[in-house]
């Protein structure tokens, strides 16, 4: 009986602070959206969260690493769907230029309805922050893998594959950000539905020309 209600009271503060760490990291996600990353501070995550700032501390060593936690699980380059490198390697060395196609669209898709990252983003080219920067770096890490598999099919070719796709991860970006703060269109495209599947269109035709100048 003893031994049972010890592991019972484990189970149960283990549970707890499970809970408590979900709670946090739930909070600095509704503070980016409500305040911005200006707003990303202990106190307002802890209030937000209904806690004690303490706990930040205590659960994730501090404010910063916390916030490092809940971006790494929001950033399309960095969670599930990407990180399992193995598995990538191998799709890519299959057909390098679908997976290409399905790894950009997808990234125009979940940045479009992604608003804590919007503001991650906005965050990581307004001002100088070790969050960003180490994030920035891990994503550098993933498309580094993908460029040396893919080096071989541009070899000695005229198209800058790495030119020609920062160009596109970063139209994305500024595309998206534009469409949710300034009323106007971009070179004449609406930026609503209709104006991104032209801009998906787009990325589609810029991938199959620099596949089409390998042949």
């Amino acid at each position: 009986m003893e031994q049972n209600s010890k592991r019972k009271t484990y189970n149960g503060i283990k549970n707890n602070k499970e809970r408590t760490k979900k709670r946090l990291l739930n909070s600095v996600g509704t503070v980016l959206k409500e305040k911005g990353y200006t707003g990303l501070t202990a106190t307002n995550i802890a209030k937000k969260a209904g806690v004690d700032r303490k706990l930040i501390s205590l659960y994730f060593e501090s404010t910063d690493q916390l916030i490092e936690t809940y971006i790494r699980s929001k950033d399309y380059w960095l969670n599930d769907n990407l990180k399992n490198t193995e598995d990538l390697t191998t799709h890519i060395q299959n057909d390098s230029k679908t997976i290409l196609k399905d790894i950009l669209l997808k990234q125009l898709d979940n940045f479009r309805n992604n608003e804590e990252m919007q503001k991650a983003i906005t965050w990581q080219i307004s001002e100088k922050s070790d969050i960003m920067s180490q994030i920035t770096r891990e994503r550098e890490k993933l498309s580094s893998l993908f460029f040396k598999i893919i080096d071989e099919e541009f070899d000695e070719n005229e198209v800058d594959t790495r030119a020609t796709i920062s160009l596109i991860v970063s139209g994305i970006y500024y595309l998206v950000l534009h469409s949710k703060h300034t009323e106007s269109t971009v070179c004449d495209v609406e930026l609503d539905d209709k104006g991104f599947e032209r801009i998906e269109k787009a990325i589609i035709k810029i991938i199959d020309w620099m596949y089409e100048r390998t042949l």
